[in-house]
């Protein structure tokens, strides 16, 4: 297991190798899509008592920082 960010970890043996908070079954697509659906962290940490705020907040940093390398030139919309 290899972290990539301060609270988020790659392992290939873990969910598929996809990133997950601090090695947790829990990756960060889903946290990220609840948000994205409407939840609020209150509701994210009710539903994962074994999260905490700065795990959600590092999903955030995570995806912000991975879409400010991506390259959109030349993509379909």
């Amino acid at each position: 297991m290899r972290y990539i960010h301060d609270r988020i970890t790659v392992d290939p043996d873990l969910c598929n190798g996809k990133p997950t908070i601090r090695g947790l079954r829990l990756t960060v697509q889903t946290v990220l899509e609840f948000l994205a659906a409407g939840d609020t962290v209150e509701d994210i940490l009710e539903s994962y008592p074994f999260l905490e705020a700065a795990d959600v907040q590092a999903c955030l940093h995570f995806a912000s920082e991975n879409l400010a390398h991506q390259d959109f030139v030349g993509h379909a919309a």
